[in-house]
């Protein structure tokens, strides 16, 4: 139990310079490699950023990974983003990679078997609903689960005003 709560002057050093050099390296990999990095653009995007995380704990805090051997890893998971960032312009790599945005309700109709198929309750629904402080279900022209996980809430003041096609174009019904 006392070994949870010691840590040695040379542990402290390791993990105080692993610290810093992972920092530098991920501040230099997203300024060469751009912001998308760390978006959550993707499912996909997601799992890279999740990555990232995962690399930076380990090599500062696992003495079994060096500094060098962690730096590489980021180095390598940053040129994997990048590439599936590339490919994805191609419509068969991004359809392999990406969910598809999944329409949960149609102006006021909820679309039963696509929250069953998005795994959403009615009572998520209905708070994302709040948050985009919609009043009435009159107000709703379209709710998507986006590919990324969020759930967007297409909404106006206006009865007659319709969402334009070209919003809904990737949108499965």
């Amino acid at each position: 139990m006392e070994k949870l709560f010691s840590i040695s002057n040379s542990e402290v050093t390791s993990i105080v310079i692993s610290a810093i050099a992972v920092y530098v390296a991920v501040i230099i990999y997203t300024r060469v490699f751009g912001k998308r990095s760390f978006s959550k653009m993707s499912s996909f995007d997601f799992a890279m950023t999740v990555a990232i995380g995962s690399l930076i704990a380990s090599t500062i805090l696992t003495s079994s990974i060096s500094i060098s051997e962690g730096v590489l890893g980021l180095l390598v998971v940053y040129i994997l983003q990048l590439t599936a960032a590339y490919f994805r312009r191609f419509e068969f790599f991004a359809k392999t990679i990406d969910n598809t945005p999944l329409l949960l309700m149609d102006g006021s109709n909820i679309l039963h078997k696509n929250l069953a198929k998005a795994r959403v309750t009615e009572g998520d629904l209905r708070a994302k609903l709040r948050e985009a402080n919609v009043l009435e279900l009159s107000q709703v022209r379209a709710v998507i689960f986006e590919t990324t996980g969020d759930i967007a809430v297409l909404h106006t003041d206006k009865e007659s005003q319709e969402v334009e096609s070209w919003l809904l174009k990737d949108v499965m019904k």
